[in-house]
């Protein structure tokens, strides 16, 4: 079962859109330096159809994406709420994933997401703004992974 700490929109974990952006907890990553360690703990409220369904109808206006941060405990639950977005809203919210995972998930496709972040959080690397990360962000099109990651850290140059 997913569950969440809290939710915001966002402007910079996905470049040019307006996201919803979920903290997953019950992180299995434990990235040394991690800066939401709280996300480790298995609390906060149920992720699932019907409070996504509740999100989405209050937001619906306001967001272009959905970016799920987190969730590699239950990668399964992950693509099925992207699917929900997907099908709830006829393909006009997006759907992200930002994964501490190295690779994308075996069992899962990558056909219903539209963004991916793939990489566990190094601290002498640093995040996706840093020019030696070893995460990546991933824009997908046509069920193959295109590496954004400049592009990623190019508009967060510009907006700073």
């Amino acid at each position: 079962m997913l569950k969440y700490s809290d939710y915001h929109i966002v402007f910079q974990e996905v470049p040019g859109e307006v996201t919803l952006a979920f903290n997953i907890t019950n992180c299995p990553n434990h990235c040394k330096g991690c800066h939401s360690p709280y996300l480790m703990e298995d609390t906060g409220e149920v992720l699932d159809h019907v409070s996504l369904a509740g999100l989405l109808a209050k937001y619906k206006n306001a967001i272009t994406c959905i970016c799920f941060m987190g969730g590699d405990a239950d990668p399964d639950n992950i693509e099925r709420l992207a699917v929900f977005v997907r099908d709830t809203t006829n393909n006009q919210v997006k759907t992200a994933w930002y994964s501490g995972k190295q690779d994308f998930p075996a069992s899962c496709s990558l056909h219903h997401f539209d963004y991916i972040k793939l990489g566990a959080y190094m601290e002498e690397l640093g995040g996706l703004d840093s020019q030696k990360t070893n995460q990546r962000f991933y824009k997908v099109i046509d069920g193959k992974m295109i590496d954004m990651t400049n592009h990623y850290r190019d508009c967060l140059n510009f907006a700073r």
